[in-house]
């Protein structure tokens, strides 16, 4: 019999897959739950055992993550028919690792522990597809410390950092303010590459020109390659999620009072590029944005 925790996992998208396979070379009896039944057929190849419901997810689960694309899909999976509730007691915990609204966080998290005990710890993550696969994501976490103690050897194959933040809804603010940076940095980014480009500067060598200093950052020697060669595949990432947390953090800095102009701009500028059929495109795209501006 295994000693380690069971674990149940919901969302078998690009960060998933990549987080449950960790999982399964961590030796985690693993069960495993998607919308789109047949991405979960690797995973069982590799050793899960799959459901056909969220609900049964929880059956023989001591924590149950999530990795899903927004709000209303986590309101559905854990409160909708055949959802994580109905199958959910006390002493479960449910980790979410999507990008939701702190305040829906909140609201669920109080509601799926009235309803059947078990506790919720929003840990949003970041580090990409990149980030997943090599176990090194950064993860912010809400909710009860004893909650997040009990998760940390879990999320410890997962990530190279966990820190706790505050009680639920506490990550999510964390994530928020994550993305603002990332967005802000993407779109400059891009920004810069077309600049380079018009004015007859090689915008290939910005990255390792700038590597070290003062302007360097984890996106610009990630994006800024792939923008100066045009190369936009495969899609590590996507503008809806961006646009999707920059949306969240402008209604959060609404609720909270607090000016985020910047943020504002860009997730405008991000809405400009997704109406233009980049949606589900990386945003390493966001390049063509400055290109077509300046023909």
């Amino acid at each position: 019999m295994s000693e380690l925790p069971s674990v149940a996992f919901a969302g078998i998208g690009l960060m998933g897959q990549r987080m449950c396979r960790r999982l399964l070379a961590a030796g985690f009896p693993l069960t495993v739950w998607n919308r789109s039944p047949d991405k979960c057929a690797p995973l069982v190849e590799a050793g899960a055992r799959q459901v056909d419901t969220p609900a049964a997810l929880c059956a023989a689960a001591d924590v149950v993550l999530l990795c899903l694309a927004d709000t209303s899909v986590v309101r559905e999976v854990v409160f909708g028919a055949g959802g994580i509730v109905e199958g959910a007691r006390a002493g479960q915990v449910l980790v979410d690792h999507s990008s939701l609204e702190p305040s829906a966080t909140r609201a669920m998290a109080a509601e799926l522990e009235s309803r059947s005990g078990m506790r919720w710890v929003d840990a949003p993550v970041s580090g990409g597809t990149a980030g997943a696969e090599a176990g090194s994501l950064a993860i912010m976490a809400g909710g009860r410390i004893e909650d997040v103690e009990r998760v940390r050897p879990v999320l410890a194959h997962l990530g190279q950092r966990l820190t706790h933040m505050g009680d639920v809804g506490a990550g999510q603010v964390t994530k928020a303010c994550n993305q603002m940076i990332v967005a802000c940095n993407a779109l400059v980014i891009a920004e810069v590459v077309a600049l380079a480009e018009r004015s007859g500067v090689d915008a290939s060598l910005i990255a390792p020109a700038l590597a070290g200093g003062f302007a360097d950052s984890k996106p610009l020697q990630i994006l800024a390659p792939q923008m100066a060669r045009s190369e936009f595949e495969p899609v590590k990432w996507h503008v809806r999620t961006l646009l999707k947390d920059l949306d969240t953090a402008g209604q959060l800095s609404r609720e909270a009072g607090s000016a985020t102009p910047i943020t504002g701009l860009a997730a405008q500028l991000m809405r400009l590029h997704g109406s233009q059929g980049n949606l589900e495109n990386d945003p390493s795209t966001l390049v063509n944005l400055y290109r077509e501006l300046n023909p």
